[in-house]
């Protein structure tokens, strides 16, 4: 029925360098940050340098989707994360249905 921690994986695209590359989120990632948005802060926190500008290329925009998206009718949520301009902080917003 879930998805099984170990197959959590993460699409890497760099628009910069026009390069795609997929990766495995790791099983203890994934227990502890149950979810697209503990994965989304978990990957901001980890790969994002103190001070990076919110709107320069270092900055990540994040979309990550939680592990009940798919199971059931109405459970397909999926969350954007980045680092926010306005406040220079943690900024998320969530949508739901058809993403295609």
């Amino acid at each position: 029925m879930f998805r099984r921690f170990d197959s959590y994986k993460i699409l890497r695209v760099n628009l910069s360098e026009q390069s795609i590359k997929e990766e495995k989120v790791p099983i203890e990632v994934a227990k502890k940050f149950i979810g697209g948005k503990g994965l989304a802060a978990y990957y901001l926190y980890r790969e994002l340098k103190p001070g990076v500008d919110p709107l320069s290329p270092e900055n990540r925009l994040l979309f990550f989707i939680g592990p009940l998206t798919g199971l059931f009718p109405g459970f397909s949520r999926h969350v954007f994360a980045a680092k926010s301009p306005l406040t220079d902080t943690f900024v998320d917003s969530y949508a739901g249905g058809w993403f295609g």
